[in-house]
Parts: C-alpha cells; sequence; structure tokens
C-alpha cells in the first residue's frame, strides 16, 4: 500500500506512542515500590495506555468501514487481515502494559503496607538520632524534587506530542470525511442523471409505439425494410470503403 495511505499514517503515529510506552514502562520496572518515582511513573502509563487503547480503537473502527467494501478502497481480503492482526497487537501490547502496572500498583501498596507495620516505635533515646540525618533526609527530599520536576517537563513534552498527533489523527479523519461526501454527491448526481435519461427514453418508447400504430401492418412492414436497406448501405460503407 502507498505510504500516503491513511491507516498507515496513523499507524506510524500509534506505534511511536506504543514504543515511548513501553520505554516508560521499562523505567517504572526499575523504580524502586512505593516511591514517589513509581507514582508518578504509574499514573503517566495509565494516561498513556488510555490514549492508545483510544487511537487504536478508531483505528480498528476505520478498518471494519473499509472492510465492507474494500473495492472501494482499493484493498484485498489479505491486506485487510493484516490490519486487523495489527491492531490486535497493539491492544495487547497495551494491555499487558495496563496489567502488569495495575499489578504491581496493588503489590507496591501490600508491600507499603507491611513495611509500616514492621517499624518499632521510636523510643525517646532515638530522637536524638534521628536529628542527626534530618539534614540528610532534606538533601534527599530536594533531589528528588528535582528529578519530580524533571519527569513533569519530559511529561508535558510527550503530551504535546500526544496533542499533535491527535491533531494530526483528526485532519486525517477529516480528509477521508470531505472525500466520501465528494463520492456521494457523485453518486447522487450520476442517479438524477440516469432517471433524467430513462424519462427520456420511456416518453421515445411511447412515440415510436404510437407511430406504429398508426402506420399499421403495412406502414410497419415498409419500416422494416427501409431499416434492413439502411442497414445493408452502412455495412456496405464500412467495410467495402
Amino acid at each position: 500500500m502507498s505510504a500516503q495511505d491513511p491507516f498507515y499514517i496513523v499507524k506510524e503515529e500509534i506505534q511511536e506512542s506504543i514504543d515511548k510506552l513501553l520505554s516508560s514502562f521499562r523505567q517504572w520496572e526499575h523504580a524502586v515500590y512505593g516511591s514517589k518515582e513509581q507514582a508518578h511513573v504509574t499514573d503517566e502509563l495509565r494516561t498513556g495506555c488510555e490514549s492508545i487503547e483510544w487511537q487504536v480503537d478508531e483505528l480498528d473502527k476505520a478498518v471494519s468501514v473499509a472492510a465492507k467494501d474494500p473495492a472501494y478502497y482499493g484493498i484485498d481480503e489479505g491486506e485487510l487481515e493484516r490490519r486487523r492482526r495489527w491492531t490486535r497487537t497493539a491492544r495487547d501490547q497495551v494491555g499487558a502494559v495496563k496489567k502488569k502496572v495495575s499489578a504491581g500498583k496493588e503489590l507496591s501498596y501490600h508491600d507499603s503496607h507491611l513495611e509500616l507495620m514492621r517499624l518499632p516505635m521510636e523510643h525517646p533515646h532515638q530522637t536524638e538520632s534521628s536529628n542527626q540525618y534530618g539534614h540528610h533526609n532534606d538533601d534527599y527530599i530536594s533531589s528528588e524534587s528535582d528529578r519530580q520536576l524533571l519527569l513533569i517537563k519530559q511529561q508535558d513534552e510527550e503530551l504535546d506530542e500526544l496533542s499533535a498527533s491527535v491533531q494530526r489523527i483528526g485532519h486525517v479523519g477529516l480528509t477521508i470525511h470531505d472525500e466520501l461526501r465528494a463520492q456521494e454527491k457523485i453518486i447522487d448526481d450520476l442517479g438524477v442523471e440516469m432517471d433524467s435519461t430513462s424519462n427520456r427514453l420511456d416518453f421515445l418508447q411511447k412515440k415510436v409505439a404510437i407511430v406504429m400504430k398508426k402506420a399499421g401492418a403495412k406502414g410497419q412492414l415498409m419500416m422494416i425494410l427501409f431499416l434492413v436497406v439502411l442497414f445493408i448501405v452502412l455495412f456496405i460503407l464500412v467495410f467495402f470503403t
């Protein structure tokens, strides 16, 4: 198929989104359970999964429309099956990520809860020791804040790219819609022209019938002889001149 086929244009954009989703998923797998980084990446993955699922569903609807009249869209059954197979694969990839993230989130909460249950109660003599590490915690919080700001910036950039991708998909959809409307108008005009031609043909047949009726048997015989002579003359002119 042509690279300008709307299906392949949208497919490439969705594939780029899936590649970014898998990259974020690998980052999520290496993140510490219960950390702010993991929570942030989890939200990012869930948003990405929902967006990609919506895009795949819309693309699958377009394939279903094309399947109703493959000849009109210039594709065959083999091409339709390849498109269905790709949408199924994309949906399975996103579903697998979504399932693992959901399971991991529940596990993270469970592990964190157990860890809190294992922590002993703080005694007065431990207060001084805790204060010694206070400044270290402050440094860690500052570093973690910088990391969160960087992740938020990356998420904003990805959302901007996703927004641009959705806009391009919308433009492709509008182009397809305009083309279908134009084709529909051509078909309507053709139908009107065929009706008009049919009416003129019926009128001409009625006129011929009236003339034949008025001419009588003798007149009809003369007309047939005239047409036969005319046919012979035309045959001679065409094949012997």
